[in-house]
């Protein structure tokens, strides 16, 4: 990077005033504040991510800039402003930290640079992932979910894209969008994946329109873990919708039918973070990482699930839907030839 002070007198600048609209067109080489913008790395749906140098520090860092008509959505702009809140409390090796929330009248967010890879990145490459690293990685991220559990904050949208990891394997949690804190009020929305996390990955309470606790974080790390063993997802479907409610009615195929290099031991912690039924799953991220960390201790059970998984269940609605169809077929065929008989 060029830091002459000729280059300095030409970026330009960003005024203090800046609105989201004024900085939804920011290039490589303008100002925000004090901050140098580099590229642009990432952009979602509801924001975009910059790479830039903090012109006081050197140091680099990321900044998260909403789009511009997430001004006029009062609940989206909430939320963003509720991850600033929590990724400015939250301080954790494993949880991406928040540097700045902005100057008054500007709404982004400046985050640490992470050197890494997004853990779907590496999924897509490598589709399993040996035993031993795959362990290491799920129990680091349970200490960073124990973390923030512990802080009052559920993150509600695990899932590959939201792990960062590094040359030695080390995690970052990114991304509270939809994150929940306790005490805070609901704040709720139309667009479902926003509001309830990403269907291969979210928990059956949050399926039914539960708002989820620290357990919901576990089962979203159970698909994860079973993800990472097995190179594919417990549940499957032709839609987000027949995805989340398959979850609600059939088990998965068992982790060691996919891979039989699973232990059975391995599959008995797979199968407690992945309960329906939130009561039964681990009730902690610690819980989760201590079975992990002694699977020689874990005692592998004679579950329904292990023999059942193969019994395909309808949900009711499609049952109810079947069956209503059925009972109008008599209707609709006496109408048509009441309306046949008029015509002759």
């Amino acid at each position: 990077m060029n830091s002459s002070s000729s280059l300095d007198a030409a970026i330009s600048r960003v005024p203090l005033s800046a609105t989201v609209s004024s900085m939804a067109s920011l290039r490589p080489g303008d100002q925000l504040v004090h901050y140098r913008i580099e590229e642009l790395v990432a952009r979602s749906g509801m924001a975009s991510i910059y790479r830039a140098t903090d012109m006081r520090t050197g140091r680099q860092v990321a900044i998260k800039i909403p789009h511009p008509d997430m001004e006029a959505d009062p609940v989206l702009f909430d939320r963003f402003k509720r991850e600033i809140e929590i990724g400015e409390k939250l301080d954790h090796p494993g949880v991406m930290k928040v540097l700045d929330s902005g100057e008054p009248g500007q709404v982004y967010m400046v985050m640490e640079w992470v050197e890494g890879r997004l853990l779907r990145k590496l999924l897509a490459e490598n589709r399993k992932f040996p035993m031993e690293r795959a362990r290491t990685i799920v129990i680091a991220i349970c200490d960073a979910l124990d973390y923030i559990h512990r802080n009052g904050v559920v993150h509600r949208d695990l899932k590959p894209e939201n792990i960062m990891i590094d040359g030695e394997d080390r995690i970052k949690l990114i991304d509270f969008g939809i994150a929940g804190k306790a005490g805070a009020r609901r704040l709720t929305f139309g667009k479902l994946s926003q509001i309830a996390g990403t269907p291969d990955y979210i928990s059956p309470e949050q399926v039914k329109g539960k708002r989820g606790d620290g357990r919901s974080d576990i089962y979203s790390l159970g698909v994860i873990l079973y993800e990472m063993v097995t190179g594919a997802t417990p549940f499957e479907g032709p839609n987000p919708f027949a995805v989340m409610n398959d979850r609600l009615v059939n088990n998965p195929v068992p982790a060691r039918e996919l891979n039989p290099e699973i232990s059975p031991e391995l599959q008995e912690v797979i199968c407690r973070a992945l309960e329906r039924d939130p009561r039964n799953r681990y009730s902690t991220a610690n819980e989760f990482a201590w079975d992990l960390e002694h699977l020689d201790q874990v005692a592998a059970s004679d579950r329904e699930e292990l023999r059942d998984w193969k019994r395909r269940r309808t949900p009711w609605l499609k049952r109810v839907l079947f069956y209503v169809g059925m009972a109008l077929i008599p209707v609709v065929i006496l109408g048509l030839m009441m309306l046949i008989a008029r015509r002759h």
